[in-house]
């Protein structure tokens, strides 16, 4: 038997394998060189790896197309190398010897880098075996040229050829033969043609879609929703819009399914989705640097985020708390230099930051805050006012300094203050504010009614009105004085619709000033 496995070896044709390599020119070069293991190819240059790399896919392709079809009778050249392409050598002896099988096939295996290709003719096994190998062609099984035209074998005949080859021919038949152990001449069993698969299920959130789901129209909402997710992975770039319409059709379909089915995890979901479509309706929002309003143009705002309009807010509250002088003037000039000072309790200051605001007597406003502690200068009072550009005043807040844990009466950054200060002076130094001499509580309502608007401009909160509780605590006011206030508004084209009752103050912010508002959230409202 041994003799007659080692005859079988001498019989059948190695299988071919040739190799097609890229390498590197020579040092200090981008160049590359394409070589083929076959004796007729010449050793081809390339300025870069790209062509290179082409190259050579295509050298392969074109030995792939001229090259004849795997033969079924060859030896697997896997095999011929101790199958390594597939077997790593750990140096120990292995438990059970591997067995090639299969129809001969021709496979490629390339590296993860692309520097070399590989093409051998092997067992179908091997090829499935090695990582990254592609069958390319597969052999045809030789069979004789009519059925009739090969006589029955004898049980003799049979006997002859098990004492010849030392296999059992007569209890062999029908047993699957392998390439590495194939007599000559053997033709293997055709491959079984696999199995109709049934179609995958349909998913929507990792989650399977019942064949029994009714009503129709609710099945077919999820997987149509289920395929237009799946699409929408595929983009190359995103579309915040078109997610945010995806989540909201996603909310309504999963609470119509929780409905149904009455199960808790969908309802969850349906309100993960709600707050995943409200997002990225806000992302999207933000992208743009604007708010729609309503069915509106797109506003462009100076602060364009809800995090910096909830700053703005909190900076104003905190004035109004803690103001230590009475009077409009008093708090304008304090709301403008916690501004100045808000990060670190300092900050530059000239004299036109002062005389710009429309104060009655700024340098006496000044010299009280100092006298009460509240403000601190290196200089006087008219050394401040005084002062340009070039030679700015430091100024210090000491209530607005950072404590010894760090913490102060803010919680935005060294970059939020100064865009939360120019919002502020753009506001109270509007053009036609300063034309029609606005005072400096009607700056300050001007201030109050920019962040408390709606989306659109309407005052409060869905535009029922801001409470008068609310302005009487931003603004140091009386009740029969915010009426002319109001009017000084509307006559500078901030304000118009404005209807004031005991409770409220109505109206639209002008489109002109729409820029400059801080939106509040439609869940807040300014309770009386």
């Amino acid at each position: 038997m041994t003799q007659a496995a080692v005859g079988e070896l001498d019989e059948r044709v190695p299988g071919r394998r040739w190799t097609v390599r890229l390498d590197a020119a020579g040092r200090g070069s981008t160049a590359v060189r394409v070589s083929c293991s076959r004796p007729a190819c010449s050793e081809q240059r390339f300025p870069s790896a790209a062509a290179g790399r082409a190259a050579a896919v295509a050298h392969i392709k074109a030995h792939l197309r001229a090259a004849p079809a795997p033969r079924a009778t060859a030896y697997c050249a896997c095999r011929l190398a101790d199958c390594h392409t597939h077997l790593p050598d750990t140096g120990r002896p292995r438990t059970a010897p591997w067995r090639c099988g299969g129809p001969v096939v021709l496979a490629v295996v390339t590296d993860r880098e692309g520097r070399w290709w590989q093409v051998m003719e092997c067992c179908s096994r091997c090829a499935a075996a090695t990582p990254g190998a592609k069958t390319a062609a597969t052999s045809v099984p030789t069979a004789p040229d009519h059925p009739s035209s090969t006589p029955a074998a004898t049980p003799a005949a049979s006997a002859a050829t098990s004492v010849a080859t030392g296999v059992d021919t007569a209890a062999g038949a029908g047993v699957p033969q392998f390439s590495d152990h194939q007599v000559a001449g053997s033709v293997p069993l055709p491959r079984n043609t696999p199995a109709r698969r049934r179609p995958p299920p349909a998913k929507i959130s990792q989650r399977i879609i019942p064949d029994d789901l009714r009503p129709t129209v609710l099945r077919d909402e999820l997987i149509e929703l289920g395929n237009l997710f799946r699409a929408y992975q595929q983009r190359d770039q995103p579309d915040l819009e078109l997610l945010a319409d995806l989540q909201e059709r996603k909310a309504r379909a999963f609470t119509t399914w929780a409905d149904i089915t009455g199960e808790g995890t969908l309802r969850w979901e349906a309100r993960r989705a709600e707050r995943a479509a409200a997002t990225a309706r806000l992302q999207h929002q933000q992208r743009i640097s604007g708010i729609t309003g309503g069915d509106g143009p797109v506003v462009n705002r100076l602060l364009t985020v809800p995090g910096q309009w909830e700053h703005a807010r909190s900076v104003l509250a905190h004035v109004a708390n803690h103001t230590p002088l009475p009077g409009a003037d008093a708090r304008l000039l304090v709301l403008m230099l916690t501004l100045r000072t808000a990060h670190t309790g300092t900050g530059n200051l000239v004299g036109q930051d002062l005389t710009a605001l429309g104060l009655t007597d700024p340098q006496d406003l000044v010299e009280k805050l100092t006298d009460c502690g509240w403000l601190s200068l290196p200089c006087t009072a008219g050394d401040l006012l005084a002062s340009r550009p070039e030679n700015a005043t430091p100024i210090t807040v000491p209530s607005l300094a950072s404590g010894e844990d760090g913490a102060g009466p803010f919680t935005f950054g060294k970059k939020m203050r100064p865009k939360l200060s120019g919002w502020a002076q753009r506001v109270v130094s509007d053009k036609k504010l300063r034309k029609t001499k606005a005072t400096s509580a009607t700056r300050l309502l001007a201030l109050t009614l920019a962040t408390q608007s709606s989306a659109s401009g309407r005052l409060g909160t869905g535009g029922h009105g801001v409470f008068l509780t609310t302005l009487a605590a931003m603004v140091p006011a009386g009740a029969g004085e915010l009426e002319r206030l109001v009017d000084q508004l509307t006559a500078a084209d901030w304000l118009t619709n404005a209807a004031l009752t005991d409770i409220h103050l109505t109206g639209q912010l002008t489109e002109r000033v729409l820029p400059l508002t801080c939106p509040c959230p439609p869940s807040s409202a300014a309770s009386p």
